[in-house]
């Protein structure tokens, strides 16, 4: 039976016999929907077009990452600096202030 909403033939026509959604839901928004995209392509009848689209996240991820990338070393480096640091704020001891600032 084609369910179109729960079930519709392209989410189960996959020849191992698995439905996408059992794969994907362990995975993010972006792989998750790239990996459908793929497991869907030859399914639906425009395989470039879901190729396409699972590029589109593929490249998403992939910038969040290089972003949270970059976050994370420009965190570093400013913890590396502050815990470098020989005097404290005003009003801080140094005892308190490097407790504060522990990398």
């Amino acid at each position: 039976m084609n369910d179109p909403v729960n079930h519709p033939k392209h989410y189960t026509d996959h020849p191992s016999g698995v439905e996408c959604i059992t794969i994907t839901e362990h995975m993010n928004f972006c792989l998750g929907n790239a990996l459908k995209y793929l497991w869907r392509a030859d399914l639906k009848g425009n395989a470039t077009e879901d190729l396409k689209k699972a590029a589109w996240y593929i490249n998403r991820e992939i910038e969040r990452r290089q972003d949270e990338d970059r976050r994370n070393n420009s965190e570093a480096s400013v913890n590396t600096t502050i815990s470098g640091v020989d005097y404290a704020p005003s009003g801080a001891t140094n005892r308190k202030f490097k407790y504060l600032y522990k990398p």
